[in-house]
Formats: C-alpha cells, sequence, structure tokens
C-alpha cells in the first residue's frame, strides 16, 4: 500500500471542524507558540472526541461507492441511453422470465419429492440438494453471473466423505448472493439470520431441508440455542457440510469486521472462503438498513453482469495453546489477504445498535467547539 494511500484513508477518518461550527466562530490566523501543555489542557473531552472518530470509520464498512458518472458529454450520454434500454427493456425481462421458469420448474419438482419420498431419507435428500443447486445456478444465471472458483472445490463423493465433513467453511460477507454463489457448486447447510417475506418462507419450507440453521440475532436465548444445533450439527456425517458467515453482517466488500468465535471452538478443522467482487458493473453490496433484498435483486438483474471470484483456501486447525479468537483472526488473516480486504477491529453488530448520528453530531460539535476555544485563547 502506497503512502499516499495510506494518507487518503487517515483523511477519511479525521473530522472536520468547519462542518460543525457556523463561519463566523472560526479563527481567522492560525495562532502561534502552540505547545504541547496546550494540547494537554483539552484532554477531559478527548475521551468524547473518541466516539465521533471511531463512528466516522466504522461507517466506511458498510457504504456503498456511488458508481462513477461517465455519460457526461454529448458523445457518450446517447451510448449510456442505448445501455439503459438494453438492460431495463431486453435484459431485464429475459432474466426475469428465467427466475420465473427456474421457480417453476423447481417447484414442480421440490414438493412431490419432498411428500412423496419422506420414507426414503437418503434418496429425498439427495435429490432435495440437487434441486437447492439447481435453484441456486438460475438465480446466478439471472444475473449474468460470471464467477470463477479457485482451489479444491468442495465434494460429497464416497472416498472424500470423512475429510469433507470435518470441515466447517467460513467466508466473508457481502451479501445475502453469497449464500447463492457457495450454493450453487455445494449444498452447504448455512447459519443464517431469520428473514420476513418470501425470503423467509424459503427459508421455512426449502433451506430446512438442507440443513439450514436459522437464528435472531436480537434474542440472546435464541443464541444459545443456536451454539448447541452447530454442536450437534458437526456430529452427524450425513448432514450436509457447515457454512457460516463469521462477521454476522453484510460488508461492503472493501473491509472485514471481527470474526465471531463460534464458528472456531466446534473442535472442527475450518476451511476458509474469500469472496471479492469486481465492481465493474454493479455493487453487490447489500446495504439492508436501506434497500430490500427484493430491491437488490433487481439492481443486480438490471445491471451487465454480476463478476466475482471465489476461493477455496486449506483447510486451518487449532493450534495448541491458541484461542478460538486467535485462531479466527489467524483465519480472518487469510481471507483479507486472498481477497485484498482490510482489516478493521470492529464489531459488526455494532452497524445494528449503533448511536444515533445526531449523538455523534453533537458530540464532534462540542469537541470542535473546545478545541478552537482553547485555539483562541492563544
Amino acid at each position: 500500500m502506497t503512502s499516499s494511500s495510506v494518507a487518503a484513508d487517515m483523511e477519511l477518518d479525521r473530522p472536520n471542524l468547519e462542518d460543525y461550527l457556523p463561519p463566523d466562530s472560526l479563527p481567522q490566523e492560525a495562532p502561534r507558540n502552540l505547545h504541547l501543555r496546550d494540547l494537554l489542557d483539552i484532554s477531559p473531552v478527548l475521551t468524547e472526541a473518541a466516539g465521533a472518530i471511531v463512528d466516522d470509520s466504522f461507517t466506511r464498512c458498510f457504504k456503498s461507492n456511488s458508481p462513477e458518472p461517465w455519460n457526461w458529454n454529448i458523445y457518450l450520454f446517447p451510448l449510456w441511453c442505448l445501455g439503459v434500454v438494453i438492460r431495463y427493456g431486453i435484459l431485464f425481462p429475459l432474466r426475469s422470465l428465467t427466475l420465473a421458469i427456474g421457480w417453476l420448474a423447481f417447484f414442480a419438482a421440490f414438493f412431490p419429492v419432498h411428500f412423496l419420498l419422506k420414507g426414503q431419507d437418503k434418496l429425498r435428500s439427495k435429490i432435495e440438494r440437487k434441486l437447492v443447486e439447481m435453484m441456486c445456478s438460475v438465480f446466478v444465471a439471472s444475473w449474468t453471473g460470471v464467477i470463477k472458483y479457485h482451489g479444491p472445490r468442495p465434494s460429497t463423493r464416497p472416498h472424500q466423505v470423512t475429510f469433507f465433513f470435518a470441515l466447517v467453511f467460513v467466508a466473508n460477507h457481502t451479501s445475502m448472493i453469497d449464500f447463492i454463489i457457495l450454493e450453487q457448486m455445494t449444498a452447504f447447510a448455512v447459519i443464517m439470520q431469520k428473514h420476513p417475506g418470501w425470503v423467509g418462507f424459503i427459508q421455512k419450507t426449502i433451506l430446512e431441508s438442507v440443513g439450514c440453521i436459522w437464528f435472531n440475532r436480537n434474542d440472546l436465548r435464541d443464541r444459545e440455542v443456536t451454539v448447541r444445533k452447530l454442536r450437534d450439527h458437526v456430529q452427524q456425517p450425513d448432514n450436509n457440510p457447515l457454512l457460516i458467515f463469521p462477521e454476522g453482517t453484510c460488508v461492503n466488500n472493501q473491509y472485514t469486521v471481527m470474526f465471531k468465535k463460534g464458528a472456531f471452538e466446534l473442535g472442527c478443522a475450518v476451511c476458509p472462503i474469500a469472496i471479492k467482487y469486481n465492481k465493474i458493473f454493479v455493487d453487490a453490496f447489500w446495504n439492508s438498513k436501506k434497500q430490500s433484498f427484493t430491491m437488490h435483486l433487481i439492481r443486480l438483474m438490471t445491471s451487465w453482469a454480476v463478476v466475482c471470484d471465489v476461493w477455496y483456501l486449506e483447510p486451518q486447525y487449532l493450534r495448541e495453546g491458541e484461542t478460538a479468537i486467535a485462531f479466527a483472526e489467524r483465519v480472518r488473516d487469510m481471507i483479507a489477504a486472498r481477497a485484498g480486504l482490510k482489516k478493521v477491529p470492529w464489531d459488526g453488530y455494532l452497524k445494528h445498535n449503533r448511536p444515533s448520528p445526531k449523538h455523534t453530531e453533537e458530540k464532534q460539535r462540542i469537541f470542535a467547539e473546545s478545541v478552537l476555544r482553547r485555539l483562541e485563547e492563544k
């Protein structure tokens, strides 16, 4: 990383005093003879200021980057208009038709298999697994997904069963489509937040057939039940492999937040998966606070393509004397290095339980006034 890029990152984290004060309150000239003891005199407010600075750094992990406009002159604007017509008038209807046909074919096969083969669990599970993989492939096709998989892919062939089910797979998390991209190759049993609407219907009626586990992050009792389900799942060799997104929330694929240690306390080898999206056509980050998953899918389906690389990395094992937290950080280092992500030391759950922006801005304003008051006195 160059010194200029480091300086640019530091500049993003620096609070702008002028944004929080009226113009007439700013000093006209820079003070002279400013000593270290003068800055130490404002130490009572430094703790308050730290909270505001942390907020500036943290929120960058969950911000979508707006695409650079390129239709800025008379020559490019007609081409941009033509692209809009093609994407919305041709590609989107064709992709919607593909998705609709895929769902019809899936339901026509899934429900008869699910209800008529109850006495043949192994056969039913195998067919349902293949149907889920097929439907995920239809989803990827509806975005014109260009997915490159690197490294040895998970397999359930008989001679690999013992090795395969000894693994728990963990990956960085950008959107719910991460699960779809990985699921089209292998029917994982994923750990996922409960969702309402049509996504919740799919969770309850379809994805439970491949052993997926749901939780509610706001319910402490539900977390204890989820941990118990995870331990039970990995002890059953007939279950589908476990996929966990240990960040616990969607991050914008430029940063990686702290990994939860639960996935690293199961007594299993951990296989890291690094996912990196190319934003040349569309930003695949899903900001669930600002956009429903349906609108997120529509945005993907009206883009030219979703371009993504997936790396299956070497399985990792808990070392002697290593704690679960250190193990999680070591795996996070591997994923961040492979996908080119910046590590930040924040807990992703703060995204759902953060102080209000008004409170943060008020603290920033108070800190700015304190600094300027000391400067004016000198």
